[in-house]
């Protein structure tokens, strides 16, 4: 499945969101907006800072519905509140034609619940919601975006969950290989060996 380069981007942008950390202060808040090209835009400020991080929970909300309909509305509910206005634009950067959801003098937190939520609606209308996924390694509570063709992605990028369950799987097997291994082999001692250098002679005067 191939989706609209906007799509995948506010999808991902979405899922960053969801797990990110780093947004202690405006700065970094202006380089994750740099990372996922959310241009043009103002400077954002300290209270921009608040209102996008008060998205995070709106938008793991959807990623935890368990069924269409309430993922239907929490998507409603972020299209409605951000005020969305969606136009096509071409403002340069390699983008090409494609659809602004808000204007540019939209606050930062409508531009980035627009995107998402119409990239969430893409989702649903095409029913690939399937694709929001949770980090199924067993310490982790981050989401992701399955954008594989085969839907086969099963853990996130924010802390190598991945590599980590690989490793985790493959010293089981080694564990439970040398389980089986002692199991089969003899117990020490269980057979009776002759003592080597030692011969079983008659004692002297009991012969014939």
């Amino acid at each position: 499945m191939v989706f609209a380069h906007d799509t995948t981007a506010a999808l991902v942008l979405a899922a960053d969101l969801v797990n990110s950390t780093e947004l202690t202060d405006v700065t970094a808040l202006e380089g994750f907006l740099d990372k996922h090209l959310v241009q043009p835009r103002r400077r954002a400020t300290a209270a921009d800072l608040d209102a996008v991080r008060a998205l995070r929970p709106r938008f793991r909300a959807v990623w935890q519905a368990t069924d269409t309909g309430t993922l239907a509305g929490l998507v409603n509910e972020l299209l409605s509140d951000s005020g969305a206005r969606p136009r096509l634009t071409d403002h340069g950067g390699g983008w090409g034609w494609h659809l602004h959801v808000t204007g540019h003098d939209a606050a930062l937190e409508h531009r980035v619940a627009a995107q998402a939520g119409f990239a969430f609606a893409d989702l649903v209308r095409m029913r690939e919601a399937g694709r929001l996924r949770r980090c199924e390694a067993p310490d982790c509570d981050a989401v992701l975006i399955d954008l594989s063709k085969n839907r086969s992605r099963r853990y996130c990028d924010t802390g190598n969950c991945g590599n980590r369950q690989h490793v985790a799987a493959y010293r089981e097997r080694l564990y439970r290989d040398r389980l089986a291994d002692r199991e089969t082999r003899p117990e020490a001692g269980r057979e009776t060996r002759p003592e080597a250098g030692r011969e079983t002679r008659p004692e002297a005067g009991r012969g014939g």
